[in-house]
Protein backbone atom coordinates (compact mmCIF):
# COMPACT_ATOMS: atom_id res chain seq x y z
CA UNK A 1 0.00 0.00 0.00
CA UNK A 2 1.36 3.42 -0.98
CA UNK A 3 2.02 5.82 1.86
CA UNK A 4 2.92 9.46 2.38
CA UNK A 5 5.43 10.59 4.97
CA UNK A 6 4.34 13.67 6.91
CA UNK A 7 6.44 15.99 9.04
CA UNK A 8 4.52 17.27 12.06
CA UNK A 9 5.60 20.38 13.98
CA UNK A 10 4.31 19.97 17.52
CA UNK A 11 4.12 22.05 20.69
CA UNK A 12 2.96 21.04 24.15
CA UNK A 13 2.83 21.99 27.79
CA UNK A 14 4.57 19.07 29.46
CA UNK A 15 3.18 19.66 32.95
CA UNK A 16 0.54 16.96 32.76
CA UNK A 17 2.36 14.53 30.45
CA UNK A 18 4.61 11.65 31.47
CA UNK A 19 6.98 12.66 28.70
CA UNK A 20 6.79 12.06 24.95
CA UNK A 21 7.06 8.29 24.60
CA UNK A 22 3.94 6.12 24.84
CA UNK A 23 3.71 4.24 28.14
CA UNK A 24 0.96 1.86 29.27
CA UNK A 25 -1.38 3.53 31.72
CA UNK A 26 0.29 6.94 31.43
CA UNK A 27 -0.70 10.10 29.59
CA UNK A 28 2.01 10.95 27.05
CA UNK A 29 2.30 13.26 24.06
CA UNK A 30 2.81 10.39 21.64
CA UNK A 31 -0.16 8.63 23.20
CA UNK A 32 -2.62 11.48 22.62
CA UNK A 33 -1.24 12.08 19.11
CA UNK A 34 -1.62 8.44 18.10
CA UNK A 35 -5.11 8.37 19.60
CA UNK A 36 -6.10 11.37 17.47
CA UNK A 37 -4.77 9.77 14.29
CA UNK A 38 -6.52 6.50 15.08
CA UNK A 39 -9.85 8.30 15.33
CA UNK A 40 -9.23 9.87 11.93
CA UNK A 41 -7.74 7.01 9.90
CA UNK A 42 -8.36 3.90 11.99
CA UNK A 43 -6.15 1.70 14.19
CA UNK A 44 -2.64 1.06 12.88
CA UNK A 45 -3.19 3.18 9.76
CA UNK A 46 -0.76 5.86 10.97
CA UNK A 47 2.58 4.06 11.07
CA UNK A 48 6.08 4.73 12.32
CA UNK A 49 5.56 7.75 14.56
CA UNK A 50 9.14 8.96 15.13
CA UNK A 51 10.17 12.01 17.14
CA UNK A 52 13.24 14.24 16.96
CA UNK A 53 13.82 14.09 20.70
CA UNK A 54 11.99 12.19 23.44
CA UNK A 55 11.34 14.76 26.13
CA UNK A 56 11.07 13.69 29.77
CA UNK A 57 8.03 14.05 32.00
CA UNK A 58 7.30 17.72 32.66
CA UNK A 59 9.47 19.08 29.80
CA UNK A 60 7.74 21.36 27.29
CA UNK A 61 8.14 21.95 23.55
CA UNK A 62 7.45 24.78 21.15
CA UNK A 63 9.55 23.31 18.32
CA UNK A 64 9.22 19.53 18.50
CA UNK A 65 9.25 17.61 15.20
CA UNK A 66 8.04 14.11 14.41
CA UNK A 67 7.09 12.14 11.32
CA UNK A 68 4.37 9.62 10.55
CA UNK A 69 3.43 7.58 7.48
CA UNK A 70 -0.20 7.73 6.31
CA UNK A 71 -1.84 5.65 3.56
CA UNK A 72 -1.84 7.72 0.39
CA UNK A 73 -5.62 7.46 0.02
CA UNK A 74 -6.15 8.71 3.58
CA UNK A 75 -3.86 11.67 2.93
CA UNK A 76 -5.70 12.48 -0.31
CA UNK A 77 -8.96 12.59 1.65
CA UNK A 78 -7.65 14.55 4.64
CA UNK A 79 -4.99 16.82 3.12
CA UNK A 80 -7.08 19.99 3.24
CA UNK A 81 -8.54 19.41 6.69
CA UNK A 82 -6.07 17.30 8.70
CA UNK A 83 -4.61 20.19 10.71
CA UNK A 84 -8.05 21.42 11.70
CA UNK A 85 -9.30 17.92 12.50
CA UNK A 86 -6.31 17.21 14.73
CA UNK A 87 -6.92 20.49 16.55
CA UNK A 88 -10.43 19.31 17.37
CA UNK A 89 -9.21 15.94 18.66
CA UNK A 90 -6.03 16.89 20.52
CA UNK A 91 -6.14 18.12 24.13
CA UNK A 92 -5.60 21.80 24.86
CA UNK A 93 -2.04 21.21 26.14
CA UNK A 94 -0.77 19.66 22.89
CA UNK A 95 -1.00 21.11 19.39
CA UNK A 96 0.09 20.07 15.91
CA UNK A 97 1.09 23.41 14.40
CA UNK A 98 2.07 22.34 10.89
CA UNK A 99 1.84 19.29 8.63
CA UNK A 100 4.20 18.99 5.67
CA UNK A 101 4.62 16.13 3.16
CA UNK A 102 8.30 15.15 3.03
CA UNK A 103 10.39 12.60 1.12
CA UNK A 104 10.47 9.07 2.51
CA UNK A 105 14.15 9.65 3.30
CA UNK A 106 13.20 12.19 6.01
CA UNK A 107 13.71 10.83 9.51
CA UNK A 108 12.65 13.20 12.29
CA UNK A 109 15.23 11.69 14.64
CA UNK A 110 18.23 10.71 12.58
CA UNK A 111 18.05 13.39 9.86
CA UNK A 112 18.20 16.18 12.46
CA UNK A 113 21.34 18.31 12.56
CA UNK A 114 20.65 19.98 15.91
CA UNK A 115 18.25 20.28 18.83
CA UNK A 116 17.92 23.58 20.68
CA UNK A 117 16.57 23.93 24.20
CA UNK A 118 15.91 26.86 26.51
CA UNK A 119 15.80 26.73 30.29
CA UNK A 120 14.09 29.57 32.20
CA UNK A 121 15.08 30.56 35.73
CA UNK A 122 13.97 33.55 37.80
CA UNK A 123 15.85 34.71 40.90
CA UNK A 124 13.39 37.33 42.16
CA UNK A 125 12.51 37.02 45.87
CA UNK A 126 8.86 36.34 45.01
CA UNK A 127 9.56 33.61 42.44
CA UNK A 128 8.00 33.01 39.01
CA UNK A 129 5.03 34.98 37.79
CA UNK A 130 1.90 32.83 38.29
CA UNK A 131 1.19 32.58 34.56
CA UNK A 132 4.75 31.29 33.93
CA UNK A 133 4.97 28.89 36.86
CA UNK A 134 4.78 25.84 34.57
CA UNK A 135 7.83 26.81 32.45
CA UNK A 136 10.03 28.86 34.80
CA UNK A 137 12.08 27.69 37.76
CA UNK A 138 12.24 29.88 40.85
CA UNK A 139 15.77 30.12 42.28
CA UNK A 140 16.13 31.30 45.87
CA UNK A 141 19.64 32.76 45.46
CA UNK A 142 20.63 35.74 43.26
CA UNK A 143 22.27 34.69 39.99
CA UNK A 144 25.26 36.41 38.38
CA UNK A 145 24.90 36.36 34.59
CA UNK A 146 28.63 36.77 33.98
CA UNK A 147 29.42 33.75 36.14
CA UNK A 148 26.76 31.67 34.38
CA UNK A 149 28.23 32.49 30.97
CA UNK A 150 31.77 31.83 32.15
CA UNK A 151 30.73 28.39 33.35
CA UNK A 152 28.86 27.76 30.10
CA UNK A 153 31.93 28.58 28.00
CA UNK A 154 33.81 25.68 29.58
CA UNK A 155 31.15 23.20 28.45
CA UNK A 156 30.97 24.07 24.74
CA UNK A 157 32.52 21.75 22.16
CA UNK A 158 32.65 18.03 21.46
CA UNK A 159 33.17 16.14 24.70
CA UNK A 160 32.20 13.02 26.56
CA UNK A 161 29.38 14.29 28.79
CA UNK A 162 29.17 11.09 30.84
CA UNK A 163 29.21 13.13 34.07
CA UNK A 164 25.99 14.83 32.97
CA UNK A 165 24.15 11.90 31.36
CA UNK A 166 22.04 8.96 32.35
CA UNK A 167 24.04 6.33 30.52
CA UNK A 168 22.34 3.76 28.30
CA UNK A 169 23.95 0.43 27.47
CA UNK A 170 25.85 0.41 24.17
CA UNK A 171 25.20 4.16 23.62
CA UNK A 172 27.82 6.85 23.46
CA UNK A 173 27.78 9.89 25.74
CA UNK A 174 29.93 11.93 23.34
CA UNK A 175 28.04 14.98 22.10
CA UNK A 176 28.90 18.23 20.31
CA UNK A 177 27.50 21.37 21.94
CA UNK A 178 27.90 24.32 19.56
CA UNK A 179 25.96 26.85 21.62
CA UNK A 180 25.55 27.32 25.36
CA UNK A 181 24.89 30.78 26.77
CA UNK A 182 22.71 32.72 29.18
CA UNK A 183 20.76 35.95 28.84
CA UNK A 184 18.59 37.95 31.19
CA UNK A 185 15.34 39.04 29.56
CA UNK A 186 13.66 42.40 30.30
CA UNK A 187 11.33 40.68 32.76
CA UNK A 188 14.34 39.54 34.79
CA UNK A 189 14.19 35.88 33.78
CA UNK A 190 17.54 34.19 33.11
CA UNK A 191 17.35 31.98 30.02
CA UNK A 192 19.93 29.36 29.09
CA UNK A 193 20.09 28.40 25.40
CA UNK A 194 21.82 25.14 24.57
CA UNK A 195 22.18 23.61 21.13
CA UNK A 196 23.85 20.35 20.12
CA UNK A 197 23.68 17.61 17.54
CA UNK A 198 21.82 15.54 20.13
CA UNK A 199 21.53 15.12 23.89
CA UNK A 200 21.67 12.24 26.35
CA UNK A 201 18.84 11.69 28.81
CA UNK A 202 18.78 14.42 31.50
CA UNK A 203 21.88 16.04 29.97
CA UNK A 204 20.51 19.57 29.55
CA UNK A 205 18.96 19.65 33.01
CA UNK A 206 22.21 18.35 34.53
CA UNK A 207 24.25 21.03 32.76
CA UNK A 208 21.83 23.70 33.99
CA UNK A 209 21.94 22.33 37.52
CA UNK A 210 25.73 22.54 37.56
CA UNK A 211 25.82 26.06 36.11
CA UNK A 212 23.26 27.38 38.57
CA UNK A 213 25.56 26.50 41.47
CA UNK A 214 28.22 28.63 39.78
CA UNK A 215 25.79 31.46 39.08
CA UNK A 216 24.80 31.73 42.73
CA UNK A 217 28.43 31.63 43.90
CA UNK A 218 28.55 28.21 45.54
CA UNK A 219 30.89 26.66 42.97
CA UNK A 220 33.98 27.84 41.13
CA UNK A 221 33.52 29.02 37.53
CA UNK A 222 35.68 26.18 36.18
CA UNK A 223 33.98 23.39 38.15
CA UNK A 224 31.39 22.30 35.53
CA UNK A 225 34.13 21.97 32.91
CA UNK A 226 36.34 19.84 35.15
CA UNK A 227 33.62 17.19 35.31
CA UNK A 228 34.11 16.49 31.59
CA UNK A 229 37.12 14.36 32.53
CA UNK A 230 34.84 11.86 34.29
CA UNK A 231 33.58 8.74 32.53
CA UNK A 232 30.56 8.15 34.72
CA UNK A 233 27.71 10.26 36.06
CA UNK A 234 28.79 12.67 38.80
CA UNK A 235 26.85 12.42 42.06
CA UNK A 236 27.76 16.08 42.71
CA UNK A 237 25.55 17.32 39.88
CA UNK A 238 21.95 18.11 40.78
CA UNK A 239 19.50 17.70 37.89
CA UNK A 240 17.45 20.90 37.46
CA UNK A 241 13.66 20.41 37.61
CA UNK A 242 11.97 19.43 34.36
CA UNK A 243 9.43 22.23 34.17
CA UNK A 244 11.97 24.96 33.34
CA UNK A 245 13.04 23.21 30.12
CA UNK A 246 11.55 23.70 26.64
CA UNK A 247 12.59 22.20 23.30
CA UNK A 248 12.41 25.24 21.02
CA UNK A 249 13.86 24.10 17.67
CA UNK A 250 15.11 21.14 15.64
CA UNK A 251 17.27 21.70 12.56
CA UNK A 252 17.45 19.69 9.34
CA UNK A 253 19.61 19.80 6.20
CA UNK A 254 18.37 20.33 2.66
CA UNK A 255 16.01 17.51 1.66
CA UNK A 256 18.63 16.07 -0.70
CA UNK A 257 20.73 15.32 2.39
CA UNK A 258 18.09 13.64 4.57
CA UNK A 259 19.26 10.08 3.89
CA UNK A 260 22.98 10.85 4.15
CA UNK A 261 22.49 12.69 7.44
CA UNK A 262 20.40 9.85 8.86
CA UNK A 263 23.02 7.27 7.93
CA UNK A 264 25.83 9.34 9.42
CA UNK A 265 23.90 9.85 12.65
CA UNK A 266 23.15 6.13 13.00
CA UNK A 267 26.85 5.31 12.63
CA UNK A 268 27.78 7.98 15.15
CA UNK A 269 25.27 6.87 17.78
CA UNK A 270 26.34 3.25 17.44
Amino acid sequence: MDSIRLRLDVSYDGADFSGWAAQPGRRTVAGVLVAAFERLVGPEAALGLTVAGRTDAGVHATGQVCHVDLPADAWAELEGSLLRRLAALMPADARVRAITPVPATFDARFSATFRRYEYRVVDTPWGPEPLRRHDTLGWVRPLDLARLNAAAAGLVGEHDYAAYCKRKEHATTVRAIDRLDWRRDPDGVCVATVQADAFCQSMVRSLVGAMLTVGDGRRDINWPGTLLSLRERSSEVTVAPAHGLTLVAVGYPDETMYAARAEATRRMRA
